[in-house]
C-alpha cells in the first residue's frame, strides 16, 4: 500500500464515530458477515443518482477497507440512476490523500483505473447505471449513498439486500472556496464509516 495513502488511513477515526451512523451502517456489516460466514462472494453494489461522487468514493474506499482488513472474496461496484462522468475533483481528492489515480481514456465519460499500492489490481471508474453489463446482475447489495437514488429507485433487479447509507453531497461546495475542503472532509468521513464496517467483520 502507498505510504500516503496509509499515513491517511492511520489517521482515520473509524473506531469513534457516532451510535446514529452505526446503526446505519450494521445492515451492511450483517450482509458482509453472513456472506463470510458462508464462505461466499460478497458484491456491493453503491449506487447514487449520477455515479459521480458519493457512489465512487464509497466504492473505492470500501474496495481499500477490505484490503487493509484482509477481507477475501469482496468486490465492489458503483452506479447511478443515470450516467454522467466521474467528476474530476473526486478523482484529484483521492489522488491528493494517497491513491495513484491514472486516467486510460479521454472521452466525456472517461475511465480511471484507482491503485492503492504498486502490485494491487486496480480499481476500475467511470459512470455508469447501476445495472451496466460491468456490475453484477444478481447477488448482490444494492448500497444507496444519496437520497434521491433511494426514492428514485424502489426496485433494483438482482439486488439481495437494499442497504441506505447516505451522505451529504460534496457538490454543494462546487464553484466556491471550500470546494477542496468539502470534498476531503467527505472523502474522508465514508473512509471512516467504510472502515468501521470492515473493522467489525469477524473472520
Amino acid at each position: 500500500m502507498y505510504s500516503t495513502l496509509k499515513n491517511i488511513i492511520e489517521k482515520l477515526q473509524y473506531k469513534s464515530i457516532s451510535e446514529e451512523r452505526k446503526i446505519t451502517l450494521q445492515p451492511l456489516i450483517d450482509f458482509i458477515q453472513q456472506k463470510t460466514n458462508d464462505g461466499k462472494d460478497i458484491n456491493l453494489n453503491f449506487i447514487c443518482t449520477h455515479n459521480s461522487r458519493r457512489s465512487h468514493l464509497s466504492q473505492i474506499w470500501a474496495q481499500t477497507g477490505a484490503a487493509y482488513f484482509n477481507i477475501a472474496n469482496l468486490h465492489c461496484y458503483s452506479g447511478g440512476t443515470e450516467e454522467t462522468a466521474l467528476f474530476q475533483k473526486v478523482a484529484e481528492t483521492l489522488a491528493n490523500q494517497g491513491f495513484n489515480i491514472f486516467k486510460i481514456s479521454n472521452e466525456s465519460n472517461p475511465i480511471y483505473t484507482i491503485k492503492i499500492g504498486d502490485n494491487t489490481l486496480p480499481i476500475i471508474g467511470f459512470s455508469k447505471k447501476y445495472d451496466n453489463p460491468f456490475n453484477p446482475v444478481s447477488d448482490f447489495a444494492a448500497i444507496m449513498t444519496c437520497s434521491q437514488a433511494d426514492e428514485g429507485c424502489p426496485f433494483i433487479p438482482g439486488a439481495e439486500k437494499r442497504i441506505p447509507i447516505t451522505f451529504e453531497d460534496p457538490k454543494i461546495s462546487d464553484n466556491t472556496p471550500e470546494q477542496s475542503k468539502v470534498y476531503a472532509e467527505r472523502s474522508l468521513q465514508i473512509a471512516s464509516e467504510m472502515f468501521y464496517v470492515f473493522s467489525m467483520i469477524k473472520k
